[in-house]
């Protein structure tokens, strides 16, 4: 009695399991296409322009021109966003999440009042 596989089938299944891993390893390494062509998640307006237009604030690089400001996505709430980049780079006009703003209590608390 043999108990090992003849050699086609144990190359069959080994090119099996080569495609199925190469897919698997590709969908799991490109982006979404959702976030490719969404551009920022998050815009701010400050109320003074920026001192630098490359910045990090809570974890997330934001890029400003003048008083408005973009970042991608990060993994905190958009009210902890909003108040690390008011902490770090003064007072937030207004605040938008996946292109949704701020209410004004939560953008008031973002500010710190």
């Amino acid at each position: 009695m043999n108990l090992s596989s003849p050699a086609s089938n144990r190359a069959g299944v080994f090119a099996l399991a080569l495609i199925y891993t190469s897919f698997t390893f590709g969908f799991a390494i490109n982006p979404a296409p959702a976030l490719a062509n969404s551009g920022a998640y998050y815009t701010a307006e400050l109320v003074a322009p920026a001192k630098d237009d490359r910045l990090v604030a809570s974890g997330v690089a934001w890029k400003c021109q003048g008083t408005t400001c973009h970042a991608a996505k990060g993994t905190s709430r958009p009210l902890r966003i909003c108040r690390g980049l008011a902490r770090k780079f003064g007072e937030v006009s207004s605040f938008t999440s996946k292109g949704e703003a701020l209410a004004e209590d939560r953008l008031a608390k973002c500010n710190g009042k």
